[in-house]
């Protein structure tokens, strides 16, 4: 969808235009499901031992683990390329993520993702440690905030008087007790689940904070806008655990005067995490179907039956399994099985899925730069609502210096999902400009391309209850011949949780088999 566009009356003293439109598969087909199923008649069903439902991370990780041992699988996506929220695109010739665009490197509990990028060659263990391909790595400067007027290195506001720095340490210590007391992982499933960590679940990360006496409006920007870029809603809304989890599980946290040697290093490509389950995808692609929107699943006694519609063929396909994998959101999964499964139905009652929009700019030149220092991969303006902008290109390493291509990100209020369902691509180009104007007043002039991909259910937001389900942890088992494979069942979405899920997924399906 291709058109020329102008920015919002008022945004220049002169219309600015360029090209845009909407990336990804039209929403007409996940809105299939609320369509009738259509019927069909006694033609061929093509058979298989698993059916997996849903080609994003989860999916692909099953697939790949099954495909290791042995077992016959298909890959149902609505997608007509697999990758779920890790997809990519070209826009200008260039590459650029559509959602996620980085991945940190692996802890000791995640050992199926450092199996995985191993076997992809992206690392090697060497005299006992593990040495990264640097080619790989996010090349510095590597996050910088707009403050004040000037770009400052890292994400985390200046301490600029005593309260603020005495808040600070005071968070990095409760931090590091969690860490040692209570214990987080990632995958999360890894670390014990004790009382404590239920009584964090229970309360907003907010509410926590306050009774700390943790109120400083520094520390309280940086914690929303953290709890905003991984789990797409403030401090309000996710669980003092989910807030703890963000920094515990990982790198803990580090104010000044308390920093690590190094800076924590992601590996990131300029068309984001799809590097990653594009090679993943590759040695399957015999066995992924895309472009196949599932419309119904059966399980019945013998066997489990999928009706689905391909989207190229504008024809229904039926599909017989053993087994079958729900490696989907679980409100699809709902919709797609129905009522019966006790947890599913319950835990859809507890959970909640942010919508995210997610802009590449193609600019014809480089912009002007502000005060301080130089352009980074990741770079934010303090107190803005979205959350900043990638530059895509920032790992080429060019000696040329090729179109200027940026990827902006906001989490959106779940209020505003039907807006953003409904709205036209320029209206959301407008929005993307007003919220980049203050950065780089040059950006509306220069703009040759805008193009959006709109995510209504990006995430599930870990709000208070969610990760300590009884419902959630159900779901990690069999229920008959469905199995769940999805980052919803951590409660929050990050490939970790996704792509270790379907690992052990796929493992329990070889060994019953």
């Amino acid at each position: 969808m291709l058109a020329s566009g102008a920015l919002l009356a008022g945004c220049q003293p002169h219309e600015a235009h360029f090209d845009g439109g909407w990336l990804g598969a039209s929403s007409a087909r996940g809105h299939r499901l609320r369509m009738p199923v259509p019927r069909v008649g006694e033609g061929p069903v093509r058979k298989t031992d698993v059916l997996i439902v849903g080609a994003g991370v989860a999916g692909l990780a099953c697939a790949r683990e099954l495909a290791k041992r042995g077992v016959d699988f298909a890959l149902l996506d609505l997608e007509d390329e697999a990758g779920g929220n890790a997809r990519g695109a070209v826009v200008g010739g260039r590459a650029c993520p559509l959602g996620a665009h980085y991945l940190p490197l692996p802890g000791a509990e995640a050992r199926e993702v450092y199996q995985l990028l191993e076997d992809l060659g992206l690392v090697k263990q060497a005299l006992g440690r593990a040495v990264w391909d640097e080619r790989n790595l996010c090349h510095s400067p590597q996050e910088r905030l707009f403050y004040k007027g000037q770009w400052l290195e890292g994400l985390l506001p200046p301490a600029e008087d005593k309260a603020c720095a005495v808040q600070y340490v005071q968070f990095a210590r409760l931090v590091e007790s969690a860490q040692k007391q209570l214990g987080f992982a990632m995958p999360t499933r890894r670390a014990a689940w004790t009382a404590a960590h239920s009584a964090l679940d229970a309360q907003p990360f907010a509410a926590w904070l306050d009774h700390q006496g943790l109120t400083h409006p520094s520390l309280r920007w940086y914690l929303d806008y953290c709890c905003r870029d991984d789990y797409g809603a403030d401090a309000r809304t996710v669980s003092a655990w989910a807030g703890l989890h963000y920094f515990a599980s990982r790198h803990g946290f580090h104010p000044p005067g308390m920093e690590t040697a190094e800076r924590e290093a992601v590996l990131t490509w300029p068309e984001g995490n799809a590097w990653l389950t594009r090679h993943m995808a590759e040695p399957l692609r015999e066995r992924i179907f895309t472009a196949r929107t599932v419309l119904r699943v059966e399980a019945g006694r013998e066997s489990v039956t999928a009706l689905a519609w391909n989207e190229k063929a504008d024809a229904p396909e039926r599909w017989s399994a053993r087994q079958v994998v729900m490696a989907t959101p679980l409100f699809i999964a709902r919709k797609l099985l129905g009522a019966g499964i006790a947890p599913l139905d319950t835990a859809l009652k507890q959970q909640r899925h942010a919508p995210w929009l997610v802009a590449n700019l193609l600019l014809r030149e480089p912009l002007l730069e502000r005060p301080g220092l130089p352009m980074a991969w990741d770079n934010v303006r303090h107190g803005a609502e979205s959350l900043g902008y990638v530059d895509a290109g920032h790992q080429l390493l060019r000696p040329d210096r090729p179109p200027l291509l940026l990827t902006f990100y906001t989490a959106l209020p779940e209020a505003r999902r039907r807006e953003l369902l409904e709205q036209d691509w320029r209206h959301w180009a407008g929005h993307v400009a007003e919220e980049l104007r203050p950065l780089h007043a040059d950006l509306p002039d220069k703009l040759t391309r805008v193009e959006l991909m709109r995510w209504g259910h990006a995430m599930s937001i870990p709000t208070p209850g969610l990760r300590g389900s009884d419902a959630l942890t159900a779901l990690h088992e069999a229920q008959d011949r469905v199995r769940f494979a999805h980052s919803d069942l951590a409660g929050y979405s990050v490939f970790e949780e996704a792509y270790t899920r379907g690992v052990l997924t796929a493992a329990d399906l070889a060994r019953r088999a």
